[in-house]
């Protein structure tokens, strides 16, 4: 895609205006009015790199600058007349590139194909904003953050009480709980901090194939960051590596987020409760192929 594109080559993207330039003409057209600082979380640019595109835009009269009223130490930036005939220019020659190329797929390959780059597109996004995080077996001394992380967010579920998994006697002693290589449990860390955990083990009363995965919970500031999915793969990883067939889960209807990401990952809801795992206070149960 690089190539066919000319990205590399070093010209420009339409009309004299660079790749950056086009783009950034055309977030202030969606945005409507925008400040460099808003430009820069949304392209992903360093601030200074944006204040010098902004300038030469501003030069060619094709962005205005004027002080906020809320705060005039702050500028704000709109397209002027002559900035949104070059964004027109932009669309039109942007889209006929592109269907150019999608001429020559049907329409299920078109839809393969956008459905395939909004994916990579938010797999790069949430390697990007999890690149201070890394995935690792718990530890010993990890005892009573990893109890701290199940209890609160079960609390703020309202998963209290009998019945539910908070008052299992491991909670606080998970380290201990999950012996390799039947068992496994993974943190999720930032700093040294454990933000978020997750683990399996053979399923209480099960089939001797069907193991359990286990308290999965991440604190509010580490959600929506993919880390997730990538948690789950690797205590997937880990429960065919340990020999299991087919991996069982309880949790709430209540947790839809958490649903859905199990259904993105293979589970598929059953019926009824598998084994006998004592959390009476589970209403969703789901099941996936190893």
């Amino acid at each position: 895609m690089v190539r066919e594109l000319h990205v590399l080559d070093g010209g420009h993207c339409f009309r004299g205006h660079s790749l950056s330039e086009c783009h950034v003409l055309t977030e202030v057209e969606a945005m409507g009015q925008a400040t460099v600082t808003a430009l820069s979380e949304r392209l992903v640019l360093e601030k200074s790199t944006v204040s010098r595109l902004v300038q030469g835009l501003v030069q060619r009269d094709e962005l205005l600058m004027s002080a906020d009223p809320a705060d005039r130490r702050r500028k704000l930036l709109r397209l002027s007349a002559k900035g949104r005939r070059v964004v027109a220019e932009i669309h039109e020659h942007s889209n006929a590139q592109v269907e150019d190329a999608l001429a020559f797929l049907s329409q299920s390959e078109r839809e393969q194909v956008v459905a395939g780059l909004d994916r990579y597109a938010r797999a790069l996004r949430y390697a990007r904003v999890s690149a201070n995080y890394r995935i690792r077996p718990v530890r010993k001394r990890d005892n009573p953050s990893v109890a701290s992380v199940i209890r609160d967010v079960m609390t703020e579920h309202g998963a209290v009480g009998c019945g539910y998994s908070i008052n299992d006697p491991e909670v606080d002693d998970m380290h201990a709980a999950y012996p390799a290589p039947g068992a496994r449990f993974f943190v999720v860390e930032k700093d040294g901090s454990v933000m978020g955990c997750g683990g399996m083990a053979a399923l209480t009363g099960g089939d001797r194939d069907v193991c359990e995965l286990r308290k999965m919970y991440f604190r509010p500031e580490l959600r929506g960051k993919g880390l997730g999915a990538r948690l789950l793969g690797q205590i997937l990883d880990a429960a065919r590596e340990a020999g299991y067939r087919r991996c069982y889960l309880e949790t709430l209807e209540s947790m839809g987020h958490a649903r859905k990401l199990y259904r993105q990952h293979g589970f598929v809801p059953i019926d009824s409760a598998m084994g006998d795992t004592g959390h009476s206070a589970c209403n969703s149960y789901m099941l996936r192929n190893l």
